[in-house]
Order: structure tokens, then C-alpha cells, then sequence
């Protein structure tokens, strides 16, 4: 099953096409996103290695 070049590059352009810029809303919504994510691992994190300093203590 393989994909000659000019068949990937017609399926690509047709992408390009349909692709459209976000409006502002829909970024903001995006970048709330990723920054709410970053968080929630960065918290998570913080709460292993925070759980894992106190065990180093204890023994």
C-alpha cells in the first residue's frame, strides 16, 4: 500500500485548504487550555517530589 509522491502532495494541499486561521476566541480557548494543563502536571509534579522528600526524611 504504498503512496506515490504526487498523491501525498495532492492530499497535503488538499489539508492546507481546508485548514482555516483560528479567530481570537478559539485561540484564547486554546492557549487556556494548555496553560491549565501545564498546571496540572506542574501541581502533580510538585506533589510527588514534595511526598518523595518527606520519605527521604523519614527512614
Amino acid at each position: 500500500m504504498t503512496v506515490g509522491l504526487r498523491e501525498l502532495i495532492e492530499s497535503w494541499r488538499k489539508i492546507i485548504m481546508l485548514a482555516s486561521k483560528p479567530d481570537r476566541e478559539e485561540l484564547m480557548l486554546s492557549i487556556k487550555i494548555i496553560f491549565l494543563g501545564f498546571t496540572i502536571v506542574g501541581v502533580i509534579s510538585f506533589i510527588i517530589k514534595y511526598i518523595a522528600s518527606i520519605l527521604k526524611f523519614s527512614s
